[in-house]
């Protein structure tokens, strides 16, 4: 268990040094509730659709939650390279320790940067309606960071090089994102966004924190955390097992 503890320790201790790193990655959460949220907030409101602030705010939380968690496994490509990650196999503890303790640490930065941009949020006018619902909405960016932590860890673990990881998270995380109802809602779309949304695990972990902040749910927050926590355990179950054939 001390292992996991360090590995864990070991990661927050990394993104509170690098100040550059917090700012830099509040980027592009603001551009996007700056751009969309006022571009199209006229648009939303005479569709109907109410405050397009308080809609969008949680699928752009969720967003940041989604980058930082998911390219964590760039630094488990690092380790390998540079022998850090050599050494830690060294150790009398077994892999699936290590992996953990890489995973909660990457899973909790992905947690405490979905908070910061929560914050941010409420200075552009996003208001939680229910402020005792909110451990909830957290426990929501914590499975979803724990899921994309776990399948970030499980790509990098069979890759060697940095390049390759980029060009497939861009290809995993942006139809993700896009398609998971982060920027519209997932009632009266086509048939077929509707159906890939329904494979998206984003667009549960998005669903429950819209349900937790601001009451609109379309799933349905029992079904949300259900499908996301079966499928953190089985991407979490496959990242333990391809951790554990690295050759390092």
């Amino acid at each position: 268990m001390q292992i996991i503890y360090i590995l864990w320790l070991r990661q927050i201790k990394k993104y509170f040094r690098s100040k550059s790193r917090i700012i830099g990655s509040l980027g592009q959460p603001v551009l996007f509730l700056v751009a969309f949220g006022f571009g199209f907030g006229a648009i939303y409101k005479k569709a109907e659709g109410g405050n397009y602030i308080q809609f969008l705010a949680p699928g752009i939380i969720m967003m940041s939650v989604l980058f930082t968690a998911i390219f964590s496994g760039i630094e488990l490509i690092w380790d390998k390279q540079f022998g850090f990650l050599k050494e830690t196999m060294a150790a009398p503890v077994y892999r699936i320790q290590i992996m953990l303790g890489r995973t909660l640490g990457g899973a909790t930065v992905a947690t405490i940067q979905g908070i910061i941009v929560l914050l941010l949020t409420l200075l552009v006018g996003f208001k939680i309606d229910n402020l005792f619902l909110l451990p909830l909405g957290i426990l929501f960016i914590f499975i979803v960071a724990l899921l994309f932590t776990s399948l970030g860890t499980a790509i990098a673990a069979v890759l060697e090089d940095m390049q390759g990881f980029q060009m497939i998270m861009n290809f995993l995380v942006m139809p993700i994102f896009f398609l998971s109802g982060a920027l519209f809602p997932l009632h009266g779309i086509p048939v077929f966004l509707e159906v890939i949304a329904k494979f998206d695990p984003l667009s549960y972990g998005i669903d429950g924190f819209r349900q937790a902040l601001i009451s609109q749910a379309h799933f349905g927050i029992g079904i949300d955390i259900t499908v996301l926590s079966v499928v953190t355990l089985l991407i979490l179950f496959a990242g333990s097992y391809l951790f554990e054939r690295i050759e390092a």
